[in-house]
């Protein structure tokens, strides 16, 4: 299976980098990967779509991996969702959408306030309206931690990451790491994304009580809005989105198919790679089964 590296146009001209593979006449899958993370977080996803006959397309969000970052520090949810809606509107057929986390809430606004008709299916990854602000100040604490003095080595790198997911193996400080590290002229390794997604006044990662609240509500009114084919994936072991917040979403958009991956936790995709790809596979089949075939 080949892939190719191509480049798209976000919002306010913003060239966002992607990662494509499969025919380009086939149903186009558009992959959002969540805060922190780059495209190759769907590295094994991308061929498994693939190789199943549709065109899977994994973009490095604003301010992360090859992507420009975002010169006014733009990066609250619905600045990531009005990319979206960009690049949905320049596809020659609306794509299916699979956002994980930040990507799933930036759908959800895309899709339910800001350009409702843009996808042809979402599919949410461990992301609801109503999120355990445990869980959220846990993914903001470790992205804050290292931001401003980073890594003496990649290996130091990979000894944060461990320690910040202690159920996963022990990450190799090989090429795959060093994708998500820049180095710096003082030497020293950082993350690959803005660290004004995390710290500026438009952060994403500025959740206090009432921000929080906002959100909730702001995500909440989108849900309400989606009436396409809709599919949330949750990890059994988040501790972002609990059952409860699987209800709720049930509540606001009752025609929601639910899938439990057990075992995994809010990283659905890279704790359990097979058996996610397994349950994408099945619903997109279902819903774009004759649309995946290349005309």
């Amino acid at each position: 299976m080949s892939y190719e590296t191509i480049s798209i146009e976000g919002a306010g001209c913003l060239s966002l980098s992607a990662e494509a593979s499969g025919d380009v006449g086939a149903m186009p899958v558009l992959l959002a990967h969540g805060g922190g993370q780059t495209r190759r977080a769907w590295k094994n996803v991308i061929g498994d779509l693939a190789e199943a006959g549709f065109r899977a397309i994994a973009i490095d969000m604003r301010g992360h991996g090859d992507s420009d970052w975002a010169p006014d520090g733009a990066y609250e949810a619905r600045d990531f969702a009005s990319d979206l809606v960009a690049i949905a509107s320049k596809m020659g057929r609306k794509p299916a959408l699979v956002g994980a986390s930040l990507g799933g809430m930036a759908g959800m606004l895309a899709e339910g306030d800001l350009a409702p008709g843009s996808f042809a299916s979402l599919t949410l990854v461990d992301i609801a309206p109503q999120m355990e602000i445990r869980g959220v100040n846990r993914i903001v604490g470790f992205m804050k931690k290292h931001i401003e003095t980073g890594f003496a080595s990649p290996e130091e790198a990979s000894e944060a990451i461990a320690n910040y997911m202690p159920h996963r193996p022990r990450r190799s400080s090989g090429e795959g790491l060093r994708t998500y590290l820049r180095r710096k002229d003082d030497g020293r390794y950082y993350w690959h994304w803005d660290p004004a997604f995390i710290l500026g006044d438009r952060a994403v990662g500025k959740h206090g009580e009432e921000r929080h609240q906002r959100q909730f509500e702001t995500l909440t009114q989108a849900a309400r809005n989606l009436d396409l084919p809709l599919h949330l994936i949750r990890g059994g072991s988040s501790d972002l989105v609990s059952e409860d917040a699987v209800e709720h979403l049930r509540e606001l958009a009752p025609h929601a198919e639910y899938t439990d991956i057990a075992g995994a936790t809010h990283m659905v995709v890279g704790d359990s790679n097979d058996a996610f790809a397994h349950v994408i596979l099945e619903f997109l089949n279902r819903h774009h089964s004759m649309e995946g075939i290349t005309k």
